[in-house]
C-alpha cells in the first residue's frame, strides 16, 4: 500500500497493510447489524437505545465500542443533542451507505449456507479425534 496517497489501495496479503485490520472490524455481526439498521433508516438518525433494542444480545458497551469504530472510520456520523440526559444520534454516511451492498451480499450467502455449514460442522466434530 502506498501510504499517504489520496485513493491507495491495500494489499491484504502485506502484513503491516491496514486493511487486515478494517476487514477484522467490519466482518463482525455487530457491525453488520448496524450498518443494515442504519441504511434501512438512511438518511435518518437513529438514536442509541434504538440501535440496540433492534439488536438482541448486543451489550451497551458493544454497542458502543462498535459505534464508536464506525464512526473513527467514517462510515457513521454521530450526533449528540445536549439535553439531559444526551440525547446521542447515528447515522451513515456516505462512506458507511456504500459498505451496506457488500454486507447485505454476505449476510445473504451467510443466512442462505448456513444449514450447510452446520452439517459440516457436525460431520467434523463427528471424525474428529476425542
Amino acid at each position: 500500500m502506498t501510504s499517504g496517497a489520496e485513493g491507495a489501495r491495500g494489499d491484504l496479503f502485506d502484513p503491516a497493510c491496514p486493511t487486515r485490520k478494517l476487514l477484522d472490524r467490519i466482518g463482525t455481526k455487530w457491525t453488520s447489524m448496524t450498518i443494515k439498521i442504519l441504511a434501512a433508516e438512511a438518511p435518518d438518525e437513529v438514536r442509541f437505545a434504538e440501535l440496540r433494542r433492534r439488536m438482541p444480545g448486543v451489550s451497551q458497551k458493544m454497542l458502543s465500542v462498535t459505534l464508536h469504530s464506525l464512526t473513527r472510520d467514517g462510515l457513521v456520523e454521530r450526533r449528540v443533542e445536549p439535553t439531559v440526559p444526551p440525547r446521542v444520534h447515528y447515522r451513515l454516511t456516505d462512506l458507511g451507505l456504500s459498505l451496506e451492498t457488500p454486507l447485505a451480499a454476505l449476510r445473504a450467502w451467510a443466512e442462505e449456507h448456513m444449514a450447510e455449514v452446520d452439517r459440516a460442522n457436525a460431520a467434523s466434530d463427528r471424525t474428529a479425534p476425542a
